[in-house]
């Protein structure tokens, strides 16, 4: 009876978070808009945090929680789901999805590196404050990064006779409640899905990691697949790959280096044995399926095929 209560409480306070977390994006995108912040600043910041916030909050409260082993399951856990999964999927919508040399070479140095930095700092069980700051350095690089390419691209834009300043965008009630509300169901969904991990952690006898990069991992990587699918259908292939690549890069760096400088992290073997490696293989077979400027169905199948493969590994099932 414990266990389908905490179940419950897992299910549903994850779905408010996700939930309350894209409300919150939305209502600051507007806001931002609406004093007429330029996109370029709105869509690096704003929008781009707004993806890893259901991690970055859930991870902060794990801290404090003690429960500093669910913050690199939710990173770790996350970016496998974002490549083997959301993109797996998406590459299955259509023949082929096409991605722009552009984007995926600008992007892949820190998608390789963010990786690499996390998977680097944990060999030794830990991730501390220190490492921390370079995961936030990472994160201000690739920021200014954006920012340098978006000023270019809108600067471009002028020339050509598209304006460059966006339209003022209306500010209506109903997106003030939502910068005020919202706030509150993302802590409230945030702490009952980090108590309902360290419950059903010790009512199953499993890791709280094991939780976090399986089923925590997967629920927050929802919105991305949503995103991608519908950017897909849309017939704008460069969103939903960018929308990929922008979350794992903002994990790695903004949701294991915020709450390090709080408390040191804790990096379970079942980290470092499966997941580190695992996140680092779907980093490199990544780079390599995407050299052609193209993702086809079958690439698609075989990631999908490895997450399956993954989540079979983590809990024992062969």
């Amino acid at each position: 009876m414990e266990l389908i209560l905490w179940s419950i409480v897992f299910v549903v306070s994850l779905a408010a978070l996700i939930k309350a977390s894209d409300y919150f994006t939305e209502a600051a995108e507007k806001t931002g808009l609406h004093f007429r912040i330029p996109t370029f600043i709105v869509g690096a910041t704003i929008v781009g945090l707004g993806t890893s916030l259901p991690e970055l909050i859930s991870s902060t409260l794990a801290v404090y929680s003690g429960a500093t082993e669910i913050v690199a399951g939710n990173v770790v856990g996350s970016n496998i789901a974002n490549i083997f999964f959301v993109l797996g999927f998406t590459a299955l919508i259509g023949k082929r999805l096409i991605i722009s040399y552009a984007r995926s070479h600008a992007d892949l140095p820190f998608l390789v590196g963010s990786a690499l930095l996390i998977a680097l700092a944990a060999l030794d069980g830990s991730f501390t404050w220190p490492e921390g700051l370079l995961c936030l350095g990472g994160l201000f690089i690739y920021m200014s990064s954006i920012i340098q390419r978006s000023r270019h691209v809108e600067s471009v834009g002028e020339i050509e006779g598209r304006p460059g300043e966006p339209e003022k965008e209306r500010l209506g009630f109903t997106v003030i409640l939502l910068l005020i509300i919202s706030p509150v169901f993302i802590y409230l969904g945030a702490r009952y899905t980090v108590e309902a991990i360290i419950r059903l952690s010790e009512i199953l006898k499993i890791g709280k990691e094991v939780i976090a990069i399986s089923a925590v991992s997967l629920g927050t990587s929802l919105p991305e697949l949503s995103v991608s699918l519908t950017a897909r259908l849309k017939g704008n292939p460069e969103i939903a790959v960018g929308n990929i690549f922008g979350s794992n890069i903002f994990n790695s760096f903004a949701v294991m280096g915020l709450p390090s400088l709080i408390k040191p992290l804790a990096i379970p073997g079942s980290i470092l044995n499966l997941g580190l490696p695992t996140m680092i293989g779907a980093t490199i077979l990544y780079f390599f399926i995407t050299q052609d400027g193209e993702i086809t169905k079958w690439e698609g199948a075989l990631l999908l095929i490895f997450y399956g493969f993954f989540l079979g590994k983590l809990f024992n099932l062969f």
